[in-house]
């Protein structure tokens, strides 16, 4: 275990908490980095959802231009079979976001912060600070401790 006692090299917020063993920092650690990759699958949802909803739009201008080239039975299955259509039954992209934000993403979150609370005072990024400190080069401009 890492004895820093009055040590000048974190901030207090990211502080190991006195009497917390390595095993507890790195789980935690682990479940901070677990959390953040569900941070890239939201903002890859939400990508999907942006994506699939400017392609929908496209199709406006698609069956439009179809219909000028002739190809009317080409533009009615284009617009009818596929402008507006769910991505997954009874779903358009907004609800499925929705439904990760409100379910999946929210427990996890919450998960993470009650494991925080109780095991670390709520201190985030204990694993990251201790890490920093270990690799950093003191006295070298660019390697301070703080801002």
């Amino acid at each position: 275990m890492r004895e820093d006692n009055s040590a000048v090299w974190a901030s207090e917020a990211h502080r190991r908490p006195p009497g917390t063993d390595d095993a507890t920092i790195e789980a935690l650690g682990e479940l901070s980095k677990a959390l953040e990759t569900m941070h890239r699958v939201r903002g890859h949802l939400y990508s999907a959802h942006q994506l699939v909803g400017g392609a929908d739009l496209t199709l406006d201008r698609v069956v439009k231009l179809l219909r000028q080239a002739g190809h009317d039975e080409v533009a009615d299955r284009v617009e009818h079979e596929l402008l507006g259509r769910n991505v997954l039954p009874g779903r358009w992209t907004f609800q499925i976001v929705e439904e990760f934000d409100d379910g999946y993403y929210a427990a996890f979150q919450e998960i993470e912060r009650d494991a925080r609370e109780k095991l670390a005072g709520g201190r985030r990024h204990i694993f990251e600070a201790e890490m920093k400190e270990r690799r950093r080069t003191h006295g070298m401009p660019g390697h301070e401790a703080t801002p």
